[in-house]
């Protein structure tokens, strides 16, 4: 069997990273998998990008050219928002071109190929959503609003009170362009992403599945706290609180926010907050604790002591489909906290592997902080996040999965939903 996965990049952002961790995964268990993207970053044969230096310079400015139709909203919001529309992408061609049995796509904005190319795909395709651009008008955290239920019009994230908006073009263009796809499979990588799509006008219709990012849990395992602390320079006589994310600082679905006034409540003389994904600002940003700033962390071994040298994670998104921060964190034996939204309860039980805060209740969110600092059987968390991932969310069982709806398609060339 010949997969080939699609996603916008190799290993930047979470879904890079989703995606590349299932590709390996097909691998070693025997699929003939290759990986097309439009910004390569590692040195991998099995990762196809763009030929030639001018094919690179293009897909650097292609994000940005996509992205002017958005810029005529003076009132949008700074969540991501994506046209689509921009043409002369080489990535179908190539797509038919290697021939494959199977077109897996995931994260495919960013100017990487318009919706109308979508359709152009001669093999069977499976869409992984990992958020809700696939269904919407073309946010990509679509939060309190529902016309994506009906044909978007009226974007809360535009700041537009037209009906007739970009958002409502984009949708009828999406519209257009599934109705002409013969076989369709849709993933909701969370049971919540999943009920999502199958309530959006766009996706309804077709097969949807809940099939979850997986992770090699050999990689992301339990490490020695003091050996981890003492390589990463932190105290060893302080209970350490993470928080990290592409962006952590600036993006605000991330919860940065949240995180701060919640650690308000929090005692400081006892602990002290670690950041990944972001540099230390200019100007102090007001933490009682003392806050250690680690920057980008780009490998798995690097992250691995990361997770083992804090005692908890924190994960205060405002929306999130399946955190992979969550996961690598509980696999490597530190529970987490977040709100009770999106996908973070496929992951977390609460107040048994971590803690599930009442959505954007800051207190509630200090109080699970706490809970999981505090507990007399922190040891039995920890072990319990652990086993939770290894039994559902390990690369060889859930590859498995993905390689069972593959050749379902591939060999009947008709798409069927699997259940998890």
């Amino acid at each position: 069997m010949k997969v080939l996965i699609v996603n916008q990049s190799d290993n930047e952002g979470g879904a890079a990273r989703a995606a590349y961790r299932l590709h390996r995964a097909l691998l070693e268990s025997g699929v003939d998998s290759q990986m097309c993207v439009q910004s390569r970053i590692l040195d991998d044969f099995t990762v196809l990008g763009p030929h030639t230096k001018m094919q690179k310079v293009l897909g650097k400015f292609r994000p940005i050219i996509d992205s002017l139709p958005v810029r005529h909203y003076k009132d949008r919001t700074k969540t991501l928002f994506s046209p689509a529309w921009l043409p002369f992408s080489p990535i179908v061609h190539r797509i038919n071109t290697i021939n494959p049995d199977v077109v897996h796509l995931h994260w495919i904005a960013g100017g990487m190929m318009r919706i109308e190319d979508i359709a152009k795909i001669k093999a069977p395709v499976v869409w992984s959503l990992h958020d809700d651009w696939g269904f919407t008008g073309g946010c990509h955290i679509k939060w309190e609003c529902k016309r994506y239920q009906q044909a978007c019009g009226q974007c809360p994230r535009l700041g537009s009170l037209k009906e007739n908006d970009l958002s409502r073009r984009i949708f009828l263009r999406k519209q257009k362009t599934f109705a002409k796809i013969q076989n369709l499979t849709v993933i909701g990588l969370s049971r919540w992403l999943a009920d999502c799509a199958k309530e959006s006008a766009l996706f309804k219709k077709y097969p949807i599945s809940n099939l979850p990012n997986l992770l090699n849990t050999e990689s992301f395992a339990p490490f020695d706290k003091h050996q981890a602390r003492s390589l990463l320079n932190l105290p060893q006589n302080k209970k350490m609180i993470l928080f990290g994310a592409l962006s952590a600082t600036s993006d605000i679905n991330k919860g940065f926010k949240e995180l701060t006034e919640s650690l308000l409540h929090i005692d400081s003389e006892n602990t002290e907050l670690v950041v990944f994904g972001s540099n230390q600002p200019k100007t102090p940003q007001g933490f009682k604790q003392k806050a250690h700033y680690l920057g980008r962390l780009y490998d798995d071994v690097s992250l691995r002591i990361l997770y083992a040298a804090a005692d908890v994670m924190v994960v205060p998104s405002l929306q999130e489909n399946l955190s992979n921060a969550i996961m690598e964190s509980m696999a490597c034996g530190t529970p987490v906290v977040g709100f009770d939204i999106g996908g973070n309860s496929d992951m977390i039980e609460h107040r048994t592997n971590g803690y599930l805060a009442k959505p954007f209740d800051t207190t509630d969110l200090a109080c699970g902080i706490e809970w999981v600092l505090n507990n007399a059987s922190y040891e039995e968390l920890c072990q319990n996040a652990r086993k939770k991932v290894v039994a559902e969310f390990d690369s060889k069982f859930v590859a498995l999965k993905y390689m069972e709806l593959y050749s379902s398609l591939s060999v009947n060339l008709a798409p069927k939903a699997i259940t998890k």
